[in-house]
């Protein structure tokens, strides 16, 4: 069943919470669990949309059911944002629930300050980039914005609370400007921003996965700010209310080890998962691929790493200072990794201390004739009506691969590079690419999310220009 916001029709078509599978399971009992989740946030797929369309949770529910002689039920309710997750949650209508870290520390704030039963804990991760490059600050294609700092005195259209309105904040201050002050900001759903940019009632939209990717790749936006220019992590994750985790510890378990299938379902068919996700949220492949696929801007992992917990404890104060939460989150007993510990086996300790992408780039490039395996300069090509992408080993030999498949009549979906300062993974022929005669030959094209990061290169290294798309891929 899905309802359309008439402002947003021009964008995607919204799912509502309110599913076949919920009403079957909305009757009651005992064995009834209540998932809240974020279906086109697709960092959050291997607790959410991907998990749910693959159905893991509910085998692994079954074969406790046999075991226990309860007949589980899952309902699975759809929100666009963590804060009305956060509201089932403190209401007990909700027993687990995926969200962003600022969320999250919302969430735990809130529920320790109500207290009792509302009490919740952070119980794992689905996804998260060290960067901070899961947000984003995008503007109209034709905006005369070049940084932030050509955002004063215009309107900024963001989820108040959200990762993505932390970044915009961050960011601001390190242009000199007081985002409550300088800026006027709009406390929007991100569908209703989505539209308040199209229609010029917002002069920059602020938000989180997968949102400013969207709007780039569907040409509606050009990316302004490049959360990973912050350098500071961003992530998502599972919480659970504490009295259903002690009281249905196996419940719990379950649904962790369905995340972490679902999390090595991803990672070895990365197309299909993304292609499944598109189906079921109306979101393009494309789009979910740049972020879900193979060197994605978002690794999935589904351990809660010390960087992770670190930025947590850092992010307390912040929200504090900007009103987002009054009562400051004790950090300590929200943080609790020994659910996902027990599901997860005998690596945790190794795996949750390492930052690498178990999903990287690999293969080789078939037109440069090298190895693919520096995810610092991997990038793919997907070819329409191939079922693998292809991997090149860096930005100039993927311009060689795109003037050749080209030549051969083939069709791209869609061209993927990493940023050449920030590292982040973006949409090749929506990058910013610099050529600089002084670089070696390998090296000569470089691509740039931002028109910022290209003007600071070109700025830096004499002679070099900015080019376009496709002269790089003349050129090459």
């Amino acid at each position: 069943m899905k309802t359309t916001l008439a402002a947003a029709a021009a964008l995607l078509p919204l799912a509502a919470g309110c599913t076949v599978a919920g009403n079957a399971a909305d009757g009651g009992g005992a064995g009834r669990i209540v998932v809240g989740y974020q279906s086109k946030t697709i960092n959050t797929v291997t607790a959410g949309t991907l998990l749910r369309s693959l159905g893991y949770f509910e085998k692994r529910l079954k074969a406790l059911g046999k075991q226990d002689g309860t007949g589980y039920s899952v309902v699975w309710r759809d929100y666009d944002t963590g804060a009305p997750i956060t509201a089932q949650m403190l209401a007990g209508k909700i027993d687990i629930g995926s969200m962003g870290d600022y969320p999250l520390l919302i969430n735990g704030s809130r529920a320790q300050a109500q207290g009792g039963d509302a009490k919740t804990s952070w119980v794992s991760v689905t996804g998260y980039n060290m960067r901070g490059s899961l947000n984003g600050v995008v503007v109209a294609p034709d905006s005369k914005a070049k940084t932030l700092r050509d955002l004063k005195g215009q309107t900024v259209s963001t989820s108040v609370g959200s990762a993505g309105h932390g970044t915009f904040v961050q960011a601001a201050r390190k242009y000199g400007l007081d985002p409550a002050k300088d800026v006027k900001v709009e406390n929007q759903q991100p569908t209703v921003g989505a539209s308040a940019l199209q229609a010029g009632s917002a002069a920059a939209f602020a938000q989180f996965v997968a949102w400013p990717g969207l709007l780039v790749n569907k040409g509606q936006a050009r990316l302004l700010y490049d959360g990973g220019q912050l350098d500071v992590p961003t992530f998502h994750g599972v919480v659970v209310r504490n009295q259903f985790a002690e009281k249905n510890g196996k419940v719990l378990d379950a649904f962790l080890r369905a995340q972490i299938d679902a999390t090595n379902y991803l990672h070895a068919h990365p197309l299909a998962a993304a292609e499944s996700v598109a189906s079921t949220t109306g979101l393009p492949a494309e789009t979910v691929y740049l972020y879900n696929g193979a060197g994605g801007v978002a690794t999935f992992d589904p351990t809660i790493k010390q960087g992770l917990k670190d930025a947590f404890v850092h992010d307390v104060p912040f929200l504090k200072s900007i009103g987002v939460i009054q009562t400051p989150l004790d950090v300590g007993p929200f943080i609790n990794d020994g659910y996902i510990r027990k599901a997860y086996g005998a690596s945790y300790d190794h795996d949750a201390a390492s930052t690498a992408n178990p999903a990287a780039i690999t293969g080789t490039d078939e037109v440069c004739k090298t190895e693919v395996d520096d995810p610092k300069t991997a990038g793919e090509v997907w070819v329409q009506g191939e079922e693998s992408t292809r991997p090149v080993a860096d930005p100039v030999c993927l311009l060689k691969n795109v003037r050749a498949l080209k030549s051969q009549g083939k069709r791209l979906r869609a061209v993927y590079i990493p940023d050449a300062t920030t590292g982040t993974r973006w949409f090749a022929d929506k990058d910013v690419w610099v050529e600089d005669p002084s670089a070696k030959a390998g090296e000569r094209f470089k691509p740039f999310a931002t028109d910022e990061g290209a003007r600071k290169y070109v700025a830096a290294h004499s002679g070099a220009k900015v080019v376009t798309y496709d002269e790089a891929v003349r050129n090459a």
